[in-house]
């Protein structure tokens, strides 16, 4: 509902100007800027944590979000804000990214939570949450890919790079249906602890994928994906 056509009303024309004022109200709908958008998975944490609050990183994971941080300070790119999941694995990692990115201000919202998305096609035998799950979950998970992957504001003038840290599953689906790919294949693909994923989305909504999963920037034996 982001196209031009869908943001003004077609029914008031001008019977004199015609398509002529059609043409004008119909730029003045249309996105100038280009969004650019950083999905980094949160760094390896507690899997013995038997509450959100106890899964905390881990100290590879903290060296993890370190790294993760400097790569991202690196780009010499000005970011606009980081919004990230309220679980406490995604906010730590997001305390030390931060750390390496001064002043740009953070958000945290529930809609990035980890959960079941949609139902995995090919199904997995290691993973089968209750059904009810993924309809829990992924209402939420839709409605976070509805709130924050698409084309930028008409009135945004500049290019803004966003930061999102969040959950595997989250990042798969989101990449999925931002590409238009069946969004039952998010479990095919597999993404590292720390690692940068990056969507571009151009004034006429198409998406590009820059990378998937990038951790080329860590040492191999820094690298995990539980």
């Amino acid at each position: 509902r982001r196209e031009p056509l869908a943001l003004i009303n077609l029914k008031k024309k001008h019977e004199d100007t015609g398509e002529e004022e059609l043409s004008s109200r119909l730029d003045h709908c249309k996105a100038k800027a280009t969004r650019h958008i950083f999905l980094i998975r949160h760094s390896q944490y507690n899997l013995d944590g038997r509450a959100d609050k106890d899964r905390t990183l881990t100290p590879l994971g903290r060296e993890q979000a370190e790294l993760t941080g400097r790569r991202l300070a690196s780009l010499g790119l000005k970011f606009d804000q980081i919004i990230h999941s309220s679980m406490t694995r995604a906010t730590e990692t997001t305390e030390i990214i931060s750390k390496h990115l001064p002043g740009v201000k953070k958000i945290s919202t529930d809609l990035l939570r980890e959960g079941a998305p949609i139902e995995p096609d090919p199904p997995v035998s290691h993973w089968k949450p209750e059904a009810v799950q993924y309809y829990e979950d992924g209402a939420r998970i839709e409605a976070a890919f509805r709130n924050f992957i698409h084309r930028a504001d008409a009135k945004q003038e500049e290019d803004s790079y966003e930061i999102f840290v969040c959950h595997a599953n989250v990042i798969r689906y989101i990449v999925c249906r931002a590409l238009q790919f069946p969004p039952e294949g998010w479990l095919r693909l597999s993404l590292n602890n720390g690692s940068i994923t990056h969507l571009v989305i151009r004034p006429n909504g198409r998406v590009a994928l820059r990378t998937l999963g990038d951790t080329g920037f860590m040492p191999p034996d820094k690298i995990t994906r539980t």
